[in-house]
């Protein structure tokens, strides 16, 4: 029997690639045919190892998912940004590499990076999602996630409406 090595864990700046790597694959396939391809390939492109290193340098709270020494997943989180909602916590991004998705691993991510945001002092944790990203629509339903808001947001000159989820 195979044991393989997972770990969930702070990003260090030796990850940025790897983030890097997993943001543009799961950005494509989440989101193509629900933001126009030329947009699509602008915000990814803005994201580069480079952008990485500097949020990692600042201090930003990423946990990345390791997979036998690759970046198989990622997700940021920290204090809400939308004051209407109670939670005091956010998950910014949770994303894993296409090949990772359907395992498991994205709920062992979600889960981590929960109970990080617990750790800190915040209580609640918020998460939007994209309102044509199915697949993620029904991974924070499935996660028990109660939808809170649904609002509406733009991504170059398309309107798009984003729902919010909570967990206490």
């Amino acid at each position: 029997m195979t044991q393989t090595a997972i770990t969930i864990r702070p990003a260090d700046m030796a990850d940025a690639e790897g983030i890097e790597s997993v943001h543009d694959a799961a950005w494509r396939e989440a989101y193509r045919g629900i933001i126009p391809g030329v947009e699509l390939e602008r915000m990814v492109a803005r994201r580069g190892a480079a952008w990485w290193r500097s949020a990692i340098n600042r201090g930003a709270r990423i946990n990345v998912l390791d997979h036998q020494d690759r970046i198989a997943g990622y997700a940021s989180y920290g204090r809400n940004r939308s004051p209407w909602l109670l939670q005091e916590a956010e998950i910014y991004e949770l994303y894993l590499a296409p090949e990772f998705q359907g395992l498991g691993l994205g709920v062992r991510l979600f889960r981590a990076t929960q109970a990080n945001a617990r750790s800190a002092g915040l209580k609640g944790v918020a998460v939007w999602a994209l309102s044509g990203n199915d697949r993620a629509l029904a991974f924070y339903t499935k996660l028990g996630g109660r939808v809170l808001k649904r609002s509406t947001g733009r991504f170059g000159k398309s309107l798009y409406e984003s729902t919010a989820f909570g967990w206490d």
